[in-house]
C-alpha cells in the first residue's frame, strides 16, 4: 500500500513504528524525512554503479544487478537494525520517488509478515510539500524579531525566553552559523536539509502566539532564509536591545574565548577584512589577537566593522520597541524576564 505523507506543519504522529529512508547514505545526509532513519539499499557507489549500466548497457541488466545488491543490503539490515523487531512492528518505507528501491524492501518486509507501506511519491513527493510551504505558500506564523548591534547577546537571550516558555526560534542554531565573520562554528547542513529542519520548528509552535526570531539576513552563512518565512520576518516587529559598547565587547570576549585562544585561526579571519579595512588596520587587530587583548580587539571590531554595516543595512519601518539592557548575569534574565513580557498576547 502506498501512505500519502501529511502537510509539513501538521503535528499529527505518522501511524507507524519506523519511517526508513532507503536512498543512499549521501541521498539521507543532504535531506529526509522529519524522524526517518537510514537503511540504504545500495551505497552511493552501488547506486553510481546501477545507474551507469542502465545508461550504458541496459535496464535490465541493472535491474537484475541491482535486485542482487538490493537483497544482499537488505539482509544485512534484518540481521542487524531490525532483528529486534516483533510482528507488530510497523515500518513506513520510502526511497526518492516511491519505486523499486523502497518497493523491493518493502515486498521483503511484507513477506516477513510486517504490515508494511510506502510512501506515495517517495521522497520527491516530501520535498514537493516542503517547497510548497517555504515557496509558494503563506505561513500562519507570527513572528517577532530580536534585533541589535553584535554582542547584544541575542542568541543568548533566545535561550533565555524559550526556557521561560516563550516560543522561539533559532535559525543560527539550524544553519550551524552564528550569522558573522566569526560565525562558523562548523559544516551547515545542505539547504534542503535546513528547510526541513525549519518546517519542523515552526510545525511544534502556536500559530497563535508570536514567534521570537533572531533579526538576521536574508542569508545565514551559506543558507537562505526561504521567502515564506523571510516574508513573516521583514513584515515582523522589532524588539531591539541596546547596550555599551564595553559591555558589548567584554560579553563577545566571554562568548569567543575559545576561538580568541586560537590566534593563527583568529588572525586567518580578520585577514579576510583586509579588503574591507585595509592592511594597517587589520594588521593591528591582529596584534591586538597576538597580545591577548580580546576585549580591546571586541571592542574595535563592533565600532569599524559590525556597527557601520548593521547601520547600513537595516532599513526597516516595521514597529520597535528599544531595549536597553546590560551583558551581566544579572542583566540578561531581566532583558530576558522583558521581552518574555513583550510576546505575551
Amino acid at each position: 500500500m502506498a501512505y500519502t505523507l501529511p502537510d509539513p506543519l501538521s503535528i499529527k504522529p505518522l501511524p507507524f513504528d519506523t519511517v526508513i529512508d532507503v536512498r543512499s547514505p549521501s541521498e539521507f545526509a543532504e535531506d529526509h524525512v522529519p524522524g526517518a532513519i537510514s537503511l540504504p539499499v545500495f551505497s552511493d557507489e552501488e547506486r553510481a554503479k546501477v545507474g551507469t549500466i542502465y545508461v550504458q548497457e541496459s535496464p535490465f541488466l541493472a535491474r537484475k544487478i541491482g535486485a542482487a545488491i538490493l537483497a544482499r543490503n537488505a539482509a544485512a539490515h534484518l540481521e542487524g537494525p531490525l532483528a529486534d523487531k516483533d510482528g507488530g512492528w510497523k515500518p513506513l518505507v520510502y526511497c526518492w520517488r516511491g519505486g523499486q528501491r523502497s518497493g523491493g524492501f518493502a515486498t521483503i518486509l511484507g513477506q516477513i509478515g510486517w504490515r508494511v507501506e510506502k510512501v506515495e511519491g517517495g521522497y520527491q513527493s516530501y520535498r514537493r510539500s516542503v517547497v510548497k510551504a517555504l515557496y509558494e505558500g503563506a505561513l500562519p506564523h507570527h513572528v517577532v524579531l530580536l534585533d541589535g548591534n553584535t554582542g547584544t547577546a541575542k542568541t543568548d537571550l533566545l535561550q533565555r525566553v524559550a526556557e521561560r516558555g516563550g516560543q522561539v526560534l533559532d535559525l543560527e542554531g539550524l544553519a550551524n552559523h552564528r550569522g558573522s565573520l566569526l560565525g562558523n562554528v562548523g559544516p551547515q547542513p545542505a539547504q534542503k536539509g535546513f528547510e526541513s529542519a525549519l518546517l519542523q520548528e515552526l510545525a511544534r509552535f502556536d500559530p497563535a502566539r508570536p514567534v521570537l526570531v533572531e533579526a538576521e539576513s536574508s542569508k545565514v552563512g551559506e543558507l537562505l532564509v526561504p521567502p515564506a518565512f523571510w516574508k513573516r520576518m521583514i513584515e515582523a516587529p522589532r524588539l531591539t536591545l541596546a547596550a555599551g559598547l564595553e559591555d558589548r565587547a567584554r560579553y563577545l570576549a566571554r562568548v569567543y574565548a575559545e576561538l580568541a585562544a586560537d590566534v593563527p585561526a583568529l588572525n586567518a579571519l580578520l585577514g579576510q577584512l583586509t579588503r574591507l579595512h585595509g592592511r594597517e588596520r587589520v594588521a593591528s587587530w591582529q596584534a591586538m589577537a597576538a597580545d591577548g587583548d580580546v576585549v580591546q580587539l571586541a571592542a574595535e571590531l563592533c565600532r569599524h566593522h559590525y556597527d557601520p554595516r548593521y547601520a547600513k543595512s537595516r532599513r526597516s519601518e516595521t514597529p520597535e520597541t528599544r531595549l536597553e539592557i546590560t551583558l551581566d548575569e544579572d542583566g540578561l534574565n531581566r532583558a530576558a524576564d522583558r521581552i518574555t513580557a513583550e510576546l505575551q498576547p
